[in-house]
């Protein structure tokens, strides 16, 4: 309880408060003033100093005339609002409870559509005549520019960011480009603009930093500012901007800090979902370090029905806190999850390596946000309940997650946001995955007498990636020296530093951009995708061809879709000299495209990949390993990649110099049925799958696939020895990893 009595005399106030057992005497003169924002302007640092160690419902005293009041409940009432990141987790259930709720309120969601992002999160607003999808990024100035003006908006509630932990370990970069600038491009056109009356900025409990374990208040809103990892730092950066801008020009800026949310609909690289997905799945729960960090976790639509309490009543200036002050343990966490799928704990939860560094305790005092209207209504034990029970109904939502599933699923970037590994496949590699696969058997030289010890040196580009780094250990078995590139693709400079360092014999290219998690990644990121995959790819070319040296290129063959001249099943595969003829796919289209004008450097070789696989089956880049882990799959044949037989006769192809286009597949085709029958026959006994079509593949995926089959001729006219692709898959694959009774 607060107890307070006002003495003025002139221009001049002695205020005495009393709080709990505090009592604080402040002297304040000239206290009139406003700032530019209309805002009272409290007395200078005595009195910042006084609230830095008084509770966040004490900050809701503003000064009036001569006296403290509570600060008055101002409404907002918004007409047309624009919603960033509203495809992805929290910010879909805020657009779906407002599309709801006020049918008179025109939203628009803008959304990049990036891995964690599903459109599916908003169908329940997809045919509400109030409800707008516009797929772009927030850091395209023009378009955010265009969207304000045309569509008229007058709030703006700012989600969009980049917010796993994880990744800001391995890719700070893209933390810093989509938090930070892409919230100054959109702070810059309220500027511009001059019409906004809210600008909600969403951040995070994590700016606080860590949380003394035996604080019992927790961090209220004007606590310092601490973060510890890449990730809060660059939200925290954000708000300083936000702050800034309220303050140098006058924009109604509000921010929020909010304590974990959990429920339907979130993508399963977070602690609940993924908890659940492996349980089902009967696989261990991962804790990083002893799981003893401590965590406060909120229920989404209560968290959702905290943005709609501070769109409507939030004072312009202020911070909130939404949280809860019931923590849990993340230890306590997985055995609760334990509980509900009727797992013993002890054989379920298995402990692995910490983050680099992980805090211990957030802890948010709430109160203020309380005093607005809001409180927690969904028990710990009844939102999990609901959050298990939709991931059981819904398996499929998120398609293929294998890779999200791992204990540290960092997503595989440089800076700037680009993936960077080969591009055979759908899903990214964590950093943490080390191929130890060397059952790798090497090709005589066909006409060519063996090459003198130390005669070779390759440069290789692609480190982190699979086919990068099984080259590098097939170099270190053949004796062969190499060096793994340093520059990037599309720096012309630091390529030719590159070899200029190395001084190598042949180049190796197994870098390109794929998408994370699939390649419906590259729909919403075609100019990195084409900074990559064709320029990069096309100035490594050009520099090789400078400096005299051979490029061994590992492209894909899925450029091809079956038609009328190749149908399924035929046996007529595509030939090297074949037109591409699938553009299904933005990633395909750069392939082809780059392929085509690859033709016209001799010092090329181009290998076209298809679905690699390897004896490795704990890779989650094996097209087993991928499809093995699927809840459903469609049963079409393909040309496919042996790896541990084909990647070194692709070294081989190297000490021949030869070039131009290969398929680089093993003859015929397999179907997916057929795969997962030897998977069953030599592995699992008892696995079992279910098979679904491509119209209902369709519904799960952004672009489309390819499917085709190749025809291996020239391959095998040049290595008679290159089995067909059902003989390599027993000799290579599955004898090897046979289980016996």
């Amino acid at each position: 309880m607060i107890l307070w009595l006002s003495l003025t005399v002139s221009n001049s106030s002695l205020i005495i408060f009393s709080y709990r057992t505090v009592c604080v005497f402040i002297y304040t003169q000239s206290v009139e003033s406003k700032s530019k924002s209309g805002n009272y302007n409290f007395p200078s640092l005595l009195c910042l100093k006084i609230f830095s160690f008084l509770p966040s419902s004490f900050l809701l005293l503003c000064f009036t005339g001569h006296q403290f009041k509570l600060a008055d409940m101002a409404t907002h009432t918004p007409k047309n609002i624009l919603i960033t990141g509203a495809a992805g987790f929290i910010a879909s259930h805020v657009a779906n409870r407002l599309i709801r709720n006020y049918p008179h309120y025109k939203i628009v969601v803008l959304d990049k559509l990036d891995y964690c992002s599903n459109l599916k999160n908003l169908i329940p607003s997809k045919s509400s005549p109030n409800f707008k999808f516009v797929k772009g990024d927030i850091g395209s100035a023009d378009l955010v520019n265009y969207l304000l003006i045309t569509e008229s908006i007058d709030t703006i509630m700012h989600f969009a960011a980049q917010t796993h932990v994880d990744n800001s370990f391995g890719n700070s970069f893209e933390f810093t480009k989509n938090n930070i600038y892409g919230t100054h491009v959109l702070l810059e056109a309220c500027k511009v603009t001059g019409q906004i009356k809210r600008f909600i900025h969403v951040s995070t409990d994590e700016v606080y930093g860590e949380t003394d374990e035996d604080a019992v208040v927790g961090n209220h809103e004007a606590s310092q500012l601490l973060p510890t990892n890449p990730y809060s730092a660059t939200k925290a950066g954000a708000e300083m901007l936000v702050m800034a801008y309220g303050r140098s020009y006058g924009l109604p800026v509000i921010t929020t800090r909010g304590n974990n949310v959990y429920g339907p609909n979130q993508f399963p690289e977070k602690l609940i979902p993924k908890f659940i997905l492996l349980a089902m799945q009967g696989k261990p729960l991962p804790i990083h370090g002893d799981g003893s960090n401590v965590r406060s976790y909120l229920y989404c639509e209560d968290v959702a029905e905290a943005f709609e309490v501070i769109l409507h009543k939030g004072e312009v200036g202020h911070v909130y806190n939404i949280g809860t002050k019931k923590e849990r343990r993340v230890i306590d966490v997985a055995k609760d999850i334990c509980r509900l799928f009727k797992k013993d704990p002890d054989a379920s939860i298995k402990f692995v390596e910490n983050r680099p560094f992980n805090d211990q305790r957030y802890f948010l005092d709430d109160e203020k946000l309380k005093i607005l209207g809001w409180s927690e209504r969904t028990t710990w034990e009844e939102g999990l309940k609901k959050t298990m029970d939709w991931y059981i109904n819904n398996p499929d939502w998120w398609g293929d997650v294998s890779g999200a599933l791992l204990p540290h699923p960092r997503m595989l970037m440089m800076p700037g946001g680009l993936e960077r590994h080969f591009d055979g496949s759908d899903e990214e590699k964590p950093s943490s995955y080390i191929s130890t696969n060397t059952r790798m058997v090497v090709p005589t030289s066909k006409n060519v007498s063996p090459s003198p010890k130390h005669s070779l040196k390759f440069l290789i580009y692609g480190r982190t990636g699979w086919i990068g780094g099984l080259l590098g250990k097939l170099c270190e078995k053949q004796g062969i020296p190499y060096e793994y590139g340093r520059g990037r693709l599309e720096d012309r400079s630091s390529l030719v530093a590159d070899i200029q360092n190395v001084k190598p014999t042949h180049i190796f290219n197994a870098a390109g951009v794929t998408g994370r998690p699939n390649v419906d990644w590259c729909e919403s990121h075609k100019t990195e995708t084409i900074r990559t995959n064709v320029a990069g790819t096309l100035t490594l070319a050009d520099v090789s061809r400078e400096h005299g040296l051979l490029m061994i290129n590992y492209a894909t063959g899925c450029i091809f879709e079956y038609d009328e001249a190749h149908p399924e099943g035929s046996g007529i595969g595509f030939k090297e000299e074949d037109k591409p003829n699938f553009i299904g796919s933005f990633y395909s289209k750069t392939k082809a495209m780059v392929e085509e004008l690859l033709k016209e450097y001799d010092n090329v070789c181009t290998l076209r990949v298809r679905m690699p696989i390897s004896s490795d089956l704990s890779n989650p880049r094996n097209f087993i390993t991928k499809i093995s882990r699927y809840n459903k799959v469609v049963n079409i044949p393909n040309s496919m990649t042996i790896l541990d037989e084909l990647l070194p006769i692709s070294i081989e192809m190297a000490k021949r110099n030869l070039r131009g286009i290969w398929n680089f597949t093993n003859p015929g085709a397999v179907s997916h049925n057929e795969i997962l029958e030897m998977y069953r026959d030599y592995i699992d006994p008892s696995f079992k799958w279910v098979n679904f079509n491509l119209e209902e593949q369709a519904k799960v995926i952004v672009a489309p696939r390819s499917n085709n089959e190749m025809d291996g001729t020239k391959l095998k006219k040049e290595f008679p020895e290159v089995l067909s692709i059902k003989e390599s898959l027993i000799k290579y694959v599955f004898e090897p990893n046979k289980k016996t009774a």
